[in-house]
């Protein structure tokens, strides 16, 4: 069988004693790496799982899902993801393939930055479409995002931000050469991220618009949220550009209508005392 196992989203410890159970009894253990990260490396999680660890990385999920896949009709194979399994589209196509190839699978859910959001204070069910923040290069500087988080806002909704990581990743110079050199790893940070929104609101203007989104709506950064140093602040989307949050990983919230419990909550966490009474909501 193939089991598809949600790791939470703080350290070794946060695997569901199932999960835990599941991975131990496994021929083969894989690790997805690519879509995002614990606050703990490789070696932390092999020894509280007492089980070695196959790194899987975009390519290897991608382009040879059949080696994931090898004899899982006659031992059982874990693929191991941080979050919750289906966090990630690119997981169905794993189960899809298992399927077709006539494996059986079962998943084991875990916590999801998509539910523990949560802890700002912000209600689930007030978000609309989640949007992915990508980093910009000279030549590409996508917008798409913006609108979808403006038609959330024009709707009363909140927007989870998920920030772009790079991991793995090849220069456009070596990708031409078929050289298998890759760059260090990138995480956005909520303060590059709210600079690039702030980008496109300048955009927007100067084609005449008046966006949705401006330099006072209210945001709410995380850091490494579900870990024991998560981090929240809340403040203008202007104040979202200096916030110091720490390491990886960042996701960032754009405000909707909010309701005063909600009000009351971000005030928590807010960067500034006087901020939620200066904001033209």
């Amino acid at each position: 069988m193939l089991y598809l196992i949600g790791l939470g989203l703080g350290d070794a410890k946060d695997i569901t004693v199932k999960g835990l159970e599941i991975i131990k009894q496994c021929s083969r253990v894989y690790l997805e790496a690519y879509t995002s990260i614990l606050t703990v490396g490789k070696e932390a999680l092999e020894e509280f799982y007492g089980k070695e660890l196959i790194l899987a990385d975009r390519e290897t999920v991608e382009q040879e899902a059949d080696a994931i896949l090898m004899d899982a009709h006659q031992c059982d194979v874990a693929f191991l993801v941080v979050g919750d399994p289906f966090g990630a589209t690119t997981h169905s196509d794993l189960v899809l393939r298992a399927v077709k190839l006539g494996i059986p699978y079962r998943v084991i859910h875990n916590a999801s930055i998509l539910n523990a959001v949560g802890c700002c204070g912000l209600q689930l069910y007030s978000f609309g479409e989640t949007v992915s923040i990508v980093f910009w290069t000279d030549m590409w500087k996508p917008e798409s995002f913006f609108d979808k988080i403006a038609k959330n806002r024009r709707n009363g909704m909140h927007t989870l931000c998920l920030l772009d990581i790079k991991v793995k990743e090849q220069s456009l110079e070596n990708l031409l050469k078929g050289k298998k050199v890759y760059e260090p790893p990138r995480y956005m940070s909520v303060n590059q991220a709210a600079q690039q929104l702030l980008t496109v609101v300048q955009n927007r203007r100067l084609q005449g618009e008046e966006p949705e989104i401006t330099e006072n709506t209210v945001c709410v950064g995380l850091a490494r949220v579900g870990a024991v140093d998560q981090k929240i602040a809340s403040g203008t989307l202007q104040d979202m550009t200096t916030v110091a949050l720490g390491d990886p990983l960042h996701s960032m919230i754009i405000t909707g209508t909010l309701h005063p419990l909600e009000v009351d909550m971000l005030k928590l966490f807010e960067v500034d005392k006087s901020i939620f009474e200066h904001i033209a909501e």
